[in-house]
């Protein structure tokens, strides 16, 4: 069977994890042929990991994509720089799997979505999140109306702590110019896309309320509440941190048949009533009668490939073996939750509609960006953060 030869841009922390589950033959048909980044220190780092394995490296990745070496490239780089490159490899006919999140800003997200349509060149999205069994189920059995009409939702996620030498790991860390945003674009663009994904809705509209830099010396959020309507009345709140510790995961839906409840990405619970709620509150006669329910301790299949399943897919949907399970079209929903909270954070909480301004959103940013301030820092790291995003309980 033919492999697929992979690229990487960008061999920071996430790049180089990549190259380890390559490495580790955590992946199949596939096998990384090119590397590439900006940073010579990262291109010595990776030559050490790749001892023995016939992989060329590149300072200019359109070198790298012009070179004939590769069939897919993973964009790894920085996030404003993911729309460049993933379209021009789109242009060159080289397949592209974009880690999250797609870009900075939703206009960035819709070129790459028409370059990928006007050139049909395969186009995936890192969502990892997704091979999640926990949420793949919650997905399900929302799909399937096991819970009834949506009513409500609420996702606290405080248990993204973070030190002052995290943000100080590298110089373009927790900036505008450099990064474009905090823990919104940062640690939740997989729970911002999880969200809409679980629920199969997209909220109409958001009121954001942002604090910048309130528990660590960085000019971007470190600390959200989001309130969220949807299109059938239902109402969400969304509240993240990295300030705090030891935090708490619980995602909540409730809908008119019942409620799902998801603490710490494992242990998922249906809370299943006997009625519907809408026909209970019609036809009741006692005035504080609650229809009858059963807790349910969901079995999942314990699936959790993580980025390994995601890359596994995106090789099997290039070699005509399956479908793609995450198609790039899909980042760019992820992109518009994030932009309006933050456009309605910066504008002290004013509901902001989806989609949003995308010349508004931009001309703010482009703001924040001028007066930005990169710090002084080694960009030569490279930390381990295997441990962020959930692999205790993969299944290989």
């Amino acid at each position: 069977m033919k492999e697929i030869r992979y690229g990487i841009v960008g061999l920071g922390n996430e790049g180089s994890y990549y190259c380890y589950l390559f490495n580790d033959k955590q992946v199949h048909n596939a096998k990384i042929t090119a590397l590439c980044d900006t940073n010579p220190s990262k291109i010595e780092n990776a030559k050490k990991s790749m001892e023995g394995f016939d992989v060329q490296y590149f300072s200019d990745y359109k070198e790298m994509i012009d070179s004939g070496l590769i069939d897919a490239v993973i964009v790894v780089t920085p996030h404003y720089s993911h729309a460049e490159i993933s379209k021009y490899a789109m242009e060159k006919g080289v397949a592209v799997l974009c880690d999250k999140p797609a870009g900075v800003y939703t206009k960035q997200v819709r070129e790459m979505n028409e370059c990928a349509k006007k050139t049909n060149t395969p186009f995936g999205m890192m969502f990892n999140q997704r091979t999640n069994s926990v949420f793949r189920k919650m997905h399900e059995l929302i799909e399937n109306g096991e819970i009834g009409e949506l009513m409500r939702v609420s996702w606290l996620i405080t248990d993204w702590y973070r030190t002052q030498s995290y943000y100080d790991s590298g110089s373009w860390r927790a900036t505008w110019q450099g990064e474009g945003g905090g823990v919104l674009i940062n640690q939740c663009p997989h729970q911002l896309d999880l969200l809409q994904w679980v629920l199969g809705k997209t909220p109409v509209s958001v009121n954001g309320f942002c604090e910048y830099g309130k528990w660590h010396d960085i000019e971007v959020e470190d600390e959200v509440t989001a309130f969220l309507r949807f299109d059938n009345g239902a109402t969400g709140v969304f509240i993240t941190t990295t300030g705090e510790a030891p935090g708490t995961n619980r995602f909540e839906v409730v809908g008119s048949k019942g409620n799902i409840v998801c603490d710490n990405n494992v242990d998922l619970y249906l809370y299943k009533n006997n009625n519907d709620l809408f026909i209970h509150t019609k036809e009741c006669p006692q005035g504080f009668e609650k229809p009858k329910m059963e807790v349910i301790k969901v079995e999942t299949d314990g699936e959790n490939r993580q980025h390994a399943g995601i890359i596994d897919n995106f090789t099997d949907s290039l070699l005509g073996l399956e479908k793609l399970y995450v198609d790039g079209a899909e980042g760019i929903k992820g992109v518009e939750l994030m932009n309006a909270i933050e456009l309605s954070g910066w504008n002290n909480g004013m509901t902001v509609n989806i989609p949003v301004d995308e010349e508004e959103y931009l001309k703010v940013l482009n703001e924040k960006r001028a007066n930005s301030r990169f710090k002084e820092a080694c960009d030569d790291k490279v930390i381990d953060n295997s441990s962020s995003f959930g692999t205790n309980n993969c299944k290989k």
